[in-house]
């Protein structure tokens, strides 16, 4: 159990900083009452009207992604394997993001669809999409839990309550605007949140390093304590807990630079679900290239502290050194060093900001969580052909019964000591067998319905199975290098899988898959409206967010 659920990593915050945590609260409850006033449809409370302009998208975008995965996991990932971590972010996120934008994006928003088990289910049949659904239920309420663990350990340190109690309270304040607001107030509040954060983390890197005596004295100090392979980003043995240079090499630019990572931010509704709320087809596109330039610069400000707690925090040092850590997990890497570096005053501010940033994450899973089930499973298998007005409260009713599930949930997070195993896992299951199904059908006019279905099946297990057999000890990878294996699995057997049934099956009408496959649909239908202007260009903003990619591992990981 992390340190931060026992109380050991109480912070000690002064009356001031709880007024302005409590201030924060206020605002976030606002904007939910705010939004409420404009919500008279499902479409309205699901996704927004399909009405916000690209900036408010894409920042949404980021900000859904910046929960507990980025300022716990990542900063656990920081603390952990160093400059490794980086991965994630310039090889495991900005080229993934970047094929959404020109080639998924105009697929899913010129289709007009509202999830992507709805797409899955135009190109492949029912089933799939039911398949799907019910898959991407499941991983949303196990993300949200995340969420909200990470949330209770910040609030665990404020107030000193017992983990079972801060956790409920977490999910009671997310549930209450996300209830109020639907989509459109989840998506408001994480721009604010990203702001937020943003200011939260950015004076945190800062001070932290001047702490320590610059990028030069942290690299002395990590030398100094044995922690030398923080300092290089390849071959990553560390994070993917394969020995051979060769081998993590290729796990790191296979395994997670396209496995995982296009598996995850191609075809994950939770962030998707943000593009699918843009005013136009253009917008849509634009909205995960301008989500992509904030992505590529967080990377510094959340693995950097990491790095910063590795020797700065006695009881993370100690995990790095061997010596005893008094429970401390690389997961209490944030808590810690705020409550190491931030005056009382500034402290409010950072920890509305770390507050904000578990909200974003656990409010995207569960806004993604009740789109998919009141639409994918309800509407279209459960109760078809009600009245709008039923499906609006059915949408409320899954936010609370989702909410209450990612309670539920958040007490598996707690068994792990960095929480980005645990969801790395989860990505091996859930989102790269279907990105190889989703793949497969976009370019492979034959791919049958039934092919679709088992190749899903079949690469979920393949990924289930070499986690299991990693977890008995058949493997034995450490690190993150069982996810990434499991991924590589998952997309060999789902493809594979696909291939074969479709040999024994017939594929739908040429007629019925325009605007699904690629070969099938006129270039001049795949092409997305133009909006005047340079900077809204997606190809000019493609090539700069991977040049200024490439030129982090230039900076950081290479000189």
């Amino acid at each position: 159990m992390a340190a931060g659920t026992t109380g050991a990593t109480r912070i000690d915050a002064s009356a001031g900083d709880y007024v302005l945590v409590a201030l924060y609260f206020v605002v976030v409850l606002g904007i939910g009452l705010l939004a409420r006033r404009r919500i008279s449809s499902s479409l309205d409370f699901l996704l927004s009207g399909r009405s916000l302009p690209a900036w408010v998208t894409g920042l949404a975008f980021v900000s859904a992604n910046l929960g507990a995965i980025e300022l716990l996991g990542q900063a656990a990932n920081g603390a952990q394997f160093g400059e490794q971590a980086f991965h994630y972010y310039w090889i495991g996120a900005i080229p993934a993001m970047v094929f959404l934008a020109l080639v998924m994006m105009p697929f899913y928003y010129g289709s007009k669809v509202r999830s992507v088990p709805e797409f899955l289910g135009r190109r492949f049949d029912a089933k799939t999409q039911r398949l799907q659904g019910l898959l991407f239920a499941l991983a949303s309420v196990l993300l949200a839990g995340v969420n909200l663990y990470a949330m209770a350990i910040v609030v665990n340190a404020l107030l000193g309550l017992p983990t079972w109690l801060a956790i409920v309270l977490a999910g009671v304040i997310v549930l209450a605007y996300t209830f109020l607001g639907g989509l459109s107030a989840a998506i408001y509040n994480e721009v604010l949140q990203f702001f937020v954060i943003v200011a939260t983390m950015v004076p945190l890197t800062l001070v932290g390093l001047h702490r320590v005596g610059g990028w030069g004295g942290l690299v002395q100090r990590l030398t100094d304590q044995g922690s030398g392979s923080m300092l290089q980003a390849f071959p990553g043995s560390d994070l993917t807990g394969i020995t051979n240079g060769v081998g993590s090499t290729i796990g790191v630019v296979l395994g997670l630079g396209f496995v995982t990572s296009f598996g995850y931010w191609t075809t994950n509704f939770t962030e998707v679900q943000r593009a699918f709320s843009a005013r136009s087809a253009s917008a849509a596109q634009r909205t995960p290239l301008i989500a992509a330039f904030p992505k590529v610069l967080i990377a510094l400000v959340i693995i950097v502290p990491g790095m910063v707690a590795a020797v700065l925090v006695p009881g993370i040092e100690a995990l790095k050194t061997g010596g005893p850590s008094g429970g401390v997990t690389y997961n209490d890497a944030v808590p810690l060093l705020l409550d190491e570096l931030l005056p009382n005053g500034f402290l409010g501010v950072a920890l509305a900001g770390l507050l904000a940033a578990f909200m974003a994450g656990m409010a995207a899973n569960v806004s993604s969580f009740n789109t998919v089930v009141t639409y994918d499973l309800w509407q279209d298998w459960v109760r078809p052909g009600r009245d709008d007005a039923h499906y609006l409260e059915v949408g409320r009713a899954v936010t609370v019964i989702g909410t209450a599930l990612a309670i539920g949930t958040a007490f598996i997070a707690a068994g792990f000591t960095n929480i980005m195993d645990y969801i790395q896992t989860l990505f091996s299951f859930f989102n790269v067998p279907l990105f190889a199904v989703f793949v497969l059908g976009l370019f492979w006019k034959r791919m049958t319905g039934s092919a679709g279905f088992w190749g899903l099946v079949s690469g979920t297990l393949g990924a289930v199975v070499v986690f299991v057999l990693n977890q008995t000890g058949a493997l034995a990878l450490s690190g993150q290098g069982s996810s990434f294996l499991g991924g590589g699995v998952a997309t060999v057997v789902a493809v594979l899988v696909g291939w074969l049934v479709s040999q024994g099956g017939r594929p739908k009408p040429e007629s019925e898959l325009r605007g699904l496959v690629w070969s099938l649909t006129p270039a001049a239908e795949r092409a997305v409206p133009r909006e005047p202007g340079v900077l809204r260009s997606p190809v000019v903003l493609s090539v700069s967010v991977l040049v200024l990619a490439g030129a982090g591992y230039v900076v950081f990981a290479v000189v």
